[in-house]
């Protein structure tokens, strides 16, 4: 199973899904022949595509639009809001190369705020998975909600054995322990659970949380890794603000939650290169990440430490 023949099996088992495409086939690009009339290109026109599938929508038809990431949310944004947002169609918003997905191309490519500006529209979910297997456990549930998404399509390798068991707005529970908590998406999984093999290694326990959906985010295990951990440290290829870590911020400051917050994202475009080439560039591999939470809690342990004393 990939994610072609998934959307070919719901296609035909289910009348309502139309694939769309604003001329980006690299994830679609057999569709056409095997689905026919249900498959439209409306070629490199991301407002078009975005209003063609409000208007099925509102007939009864759940459109999958595709399109690159950053022309998916930026070029396309009003339509998203007020043809999809406002009514709260059932419109699937599937983005190509997000995050440091882009690899090698430039700022205008760069989808690393694509989170923040679909957080920012109500009734508009963010399903971003850390890679295929992970994208395919839930894009069924996801498809079928009545409910808009945004999708970052992905499909990485699987650096491991995901849980099967998904549900829209839980976190998927990859390790758990209780002095430090990373809690992560997408591409970054893979570097942040090799950064946990890293810090269990110098005893260091630490609970790892795939969190899957932004929108809704699982209130329950951002709260519970603040309470439980000494520290909670954020992970994404998304600039700081606006994603995973203003999401935690908002839910602990609503609940009157004081925690220890390290915050592992883009402060600025990342420097166009190969995927490997732009962790190391940008101290996102799996050493990197371990060597700057391993300081955090040192130094989190020495306060602790003089706070008993005082």
């Amino acid at each position: 199973m990939n994610y072609e023949s998934l959307l070919k099996d719901l296609v035909s088992a289910d009348d309502r899904f139309i694939i769309m495409t604003a001329e980006n086939r690299a994830a679609i690009r057999n569709l056409p022949e095997k689905i026919g009339n249900k498959f439209i290109d409306t070629g490199i026109t991301e407002q078009t595509m975005i209003g063609m599938a409000a208007g099925l929508a509102l007939r009864g038809r759940i459109p999958v639009t595709h399109a690159l990431a950053s022309f998916l949310t930026m070029r396309a944004f009003e339509f998203i809001r007020t043809d999809v947002g406002i009514p709260a169609l059932p419109v699937k918003l599937v983005g190509g190369v997000a995050g440091l997905l882009s690899e090698a191309n430039g700022p205008t490519h760069q989808a690393i705020e694509d989170i923040s500006i679909m957080r920012g529209i109500p009734n508009v979910n963010i399903f971003a998975p850390a890679d295929e297997e992970d994208m395919l456990i839930g894009l069924k549930d996801v498809l079928i909600s009545d409910k808009p998404f945004y999708i970052r399509y992905n499909n990485l390798k699987s650096a491991l054995n995901h849980s099967t068991k998904f549900e829209i707005g839980k976190a998927e529970t990859v390790n758990y322990g209780d002095d430090v908590a990373i809690l992560t998406y997408g591409t970054l999984l893979r570097q942040s659970y090799e950064a946990m093999m890293i810090l269990e290694s110098k005893g260091i326990s630490v609970r790892l949380l795939n969190m899957r959906t932004l929108k809704p985010l699982d209130e329950e295990a951002v709260i519970n890794a603040a309470i439980e951990c000494s520290l909670v440290v954020i992970i994404e290829d998304h600039f700081v603000t606006g994603g995973l870590f203003s999401a935690a911020a908002e839910i602990l400051l609503k609940n009157g939650i004081n925690a220890n917050v390290m915050s592992i994202g883009l402060e600025s475009w990342f420097k166009p290169a190969l995927l490997q080439d732009v962790l190391k560039y940008e101290q996102f591999t799996g050493p990197d990440i371990a060597s700057r939470i391993a300081s955090k809690h040192e130094e989190t342990s020495d306060r602790i430490k003089i706070k008993s004393l005082i």
